[in-house]
């Protein structure tokens, strides 16, 4: 296990994700005194080359394909993040990444001694379950293929006091 103090926590995120991850990523590294590096795994991508300060080469999946929108995506993630975090005195960075979420965040964490992760919860609803069943939680993945603690932050109320819909 990798200490608390002084190693930074990951954070998994996708465009359009609610702020709260964020927000509780750099509410956990403040009250740990320690910075934060968000990843996006982006799937359409391959890893080319992986280097130690946890950055990526990557390329297009299809060789004969030439498709640059990664990087309005990019731009946007990290203005996304500059706005959400811009009152947060916790030092923090971006990744791009490449493949699969668990494997890429996983080599970040690695790159960059990392102590956990912090991933938001799937959306409750019809599509979150249908992509679980499909893909799998990277949650799920990361806590069972890795030495890190996994903080999964729930994206919406449930209410266990009230009634179901079909009551």
């Amino acid at each position: 296990m990798t200490p608390f103090a002084g190693h930074p926590i990951v954070v998994g995120i996708v465009p359009g994700q609610p702020e709260l991850v964020a927000l509780t990523a750099a509410a956990w590294a403040s009250a740990l005194g320690v910075g934060l590096y968000f990843g996006y795994a982006d799937r359409a991508r391959v890893t080319v080359e992986e280097f130690p300060d946890g950055t990526v080469r990557h390329a297009e999946v299809d060789p004969d394909s030439v498709d640059d929108s990664w990087q309005d995506r990019q731009d946007a993630i990290e203005e996304t993040l500059r706005r959400t975090l811009a009152d947060s005195v916790v030092p923090w960075y971006f990744r791009y990444l490449a493949g699969r979420p668990d494997r890429a965040l996983t080599h970040l964490a690695r790159a960059v001694d990392a102590s956990a992760f912090v991933v938001g919860a799937h959306d409750p609803g019809v599509s979150g379950r249908w992509h679980d069943v499909v893909d799998g939680s990277i949650a799920a993945r990361l806590s069972h293929h890795q030495h890190r603690p996994v903080l999964v932050v729930p994206l919406s109320v449930v209410d266990w006091h009230s009634r179901a819909p079909w009551q």
